[in-house]
């Protein structure tokens, strides 16, 4: 019991002096992928803003962390258009209930590690489109290609067109 309570200690972070270079070229890249973002969806694909809670957490992974195995493009285009469609079947089937939430999560986690496509914000996406209201459990089969596979597609291009603009950044390290 000792070493297992003992695990959750953890250790002391080391951490440097921040990279204010690296940071900058985070910024540019959050800054241009979600203004890309937000112009096509409200100028080219829609009368609304169709922005997810999940872009936010892509971003910081396509950014701030390109280097991440989450953070790759296999990553971001499967698990979040597979999340998705889970999330979107589960509403379908059982409305915004707790069962709905739950088995939307967890299937998505599921399947996203059974294809090697695990990215954290896929299941946010997943959760969204059971309780996103109705601008975007409106969308039905739409949600999965708009918002989420268009925007994810937007900040993969955008990630490989500024993180290779850096000397010190490659993306993507693998798709």
């Amino acid at each position: 019991m000792k070493t297992y309570i003992g695990k959750m200690r953890g250790e002391r972070a080391q951490r440097g002096i921040p990279d204010l270079q690296d940071a900058l070229w985070s910024w540019l890249g959050a800054a241009t992928g979600m203004g890309a973002i937000c112009w096509l969806s409200t100028h080219w694909l829609s009368q609304h803003l169709l922005i997810v809670a999940s872009f936010g957490a892509t971003s910081v992974l396509l950014y701030a962390a390109p280097e991440s195995p989450f953070a790759q493009p296999r990553n971001v285009l499967l698990g979040s258009l597979l999340s998705a469609v889970v999330g979107v079947a589960c509403f379908q089937l059982l409305g915004g209930t707790a069962l709905a939430v739950t088995l939307a999560v967890s299937i998505s986690i599921l399947l996203m590690q059974l294809t090697h496509s695990v990215h954290p914000p896929g299941a946010a996406a997943s959760l969204v489109a059971v309780i996103g209201g109705p601008e975007i459990t409106g969308l039905g089969w739409w949600y999965p290609v708009m918002p989420i596979g268009i925007g994810c597609a937007v900040m993969v291009l955008v990630a490989m067109l500024v993180n290779n603009l850096a000397r010190h950044r490659r993306y993507p390290h693998h798709w």
